[in-house]
């Protein structure tokens, strides 16, 4: 594909009101080597405009790796006895988010499985305490579907944020990656219930997840579409022990970065991290996602004695720092292309696309 095609392309992610089928497709498998560095400058140059050279932090606090679930992909489903479980307590996060502040962290973003014994009106107590020790902060949760009740509670506890990839928006591939009592459509029910009570919703999907085709890809680009989330997060497939994906390959680094790009392009106000999937394929895979268009890190925080003990993926990156080293590991590998850790919030703003 030539640089005129591509950027006829370009222009339709840009002002499309909805992006055909036929153009993602395009875009995902007709782009040559400099097809895809030209579309990488031009989403670098659309995040520049949008959020200059600060890259935002989240501080990431894994709050339990039990989960109720038994995703065929995922190291933490229900039925992997291999898996290393723990669960923190209302203090411990308490604790962590107190480490976070002194950092200077302006989000705290609670991830786990979805956790009986961590219930709705735990959960609720513990965003509540949060809040009420750090009202200017935001508050994002991770914890995966729950029902309009709880979604409603964590709101009114002060939560601001939630994430919840969907992971793919094409049933039948959505059956092959979970048990027949998880649907596609229920998780998108989720995510668009969430927008409804005035949540920042993220969501996303894997890359390269077994059975995937480019056609699902479309399918996963066309419902961001639909939905217009203010968080993208997007990672490659990574396969875990104890899951019947564990001898499946991992999903491709470079089409991960292609669809960071493509959805910086499409969606120039989202919030998308460079994700922790993609530094574990790649070793300079965070500095590569900023470069690609991303604009959000979330460092690891969970205090350290369970941090290698959250694995939903295999050999999991993990730096074995300390918080504030990390940032300065951060800090300094960010200077180096001329970017900077930005402490601010980082709220999506309405209005800019």
């Amino acid at each position: 594909m030539s640089k005129n095609d591509a950027d006829d392309l370009v222009n339709v992610l840009e002002t499309a009101p909805v992006v055909p089928a036929d153009v993602w497709r395009m875009l995902l498998t007709d782009l040559d080597d400099a097809g895809k560095e030209h579309i990488t400058l031009l989403a670098r140059k659309v995040a520049q405009s949008h959020f200059g050279t600060g890259v935002y932090v989240r501080a990431l606090i894994e709050i339990s790796s039990y989960c109720r679930n038994n995703c065929y992909y995922c190291g933490l489903r229900c039925s992997n006895s291999a898996a290393s479980r723990y669960r923190l307590g209302k203090d411990d996060i308490l604790e962590s988010c107190r480490v976070g502040a002194s950092l200077g962290f302006n989000t705290f973003v609670l991830q786990g499985g979805e956790d009986p014994v961590q219930s709705d009106e735990w959960l609720a107590d513990v965003v509540s305490a949060i809040r009420a020790e750090h009202p200017g902060r935001a508050i994002t949760l991770s914890v995966g579907e729950r029902g309009t009740a709880a979604y409603e509670a964590f709101r009114r506890a002060g939560a601001d944020r939630y994430l919840l990839r969907h992971e793919t928006a094409d049933e039948e591939h959505y059956s092959h990656l979970h048990p027949s009592s998880m649907s596609a459509s229920g998780r998108q029910q989720c995510l668009y219930e969430l927008k409804r009570l005035g949540y920042q919703v993220g969501s996303g999907m894997m890359v390269g997840s077994p059975g995937q085709q480019t056609a699902h890809l479309v399918e996963d680009l066309m419902f961001l579409d639909r939905l217009q989330p203010q968080m993208i997060g997007i990672g490659p497939f990574i396969p875990a022990t104890g899951t019947p994906f564990a001898a499946e390959p991992h999903g491709s680094a470079g089409m991960t970065l292609l669809l960071i790009s493509l959805l910086r392009i499409r969606f120039p106000s989202a919030l998308i991290p460079a994700t922790t999937a993609l530094a574990t394929l790649l070793p300079d895979g965070t500095i590569r996602g900023i470069l690609a268009g991303a604009n959000v890190v979330m460092p690891n925080i969970t205090p350290a004695v369970y941090r290698n003990r959250y694995t939903i993926y295999d050999n999991k990156k993990s730096t074995g720092s300390e918080s504030a080293e990390q940032l300065t590991l951060l800090s300094n590998d960010l200077a180096k292309i001329g970017y900077r850790i930005d402490f601010s919030r980082g709220d999506y703003e309405t209005g800019e696309e």
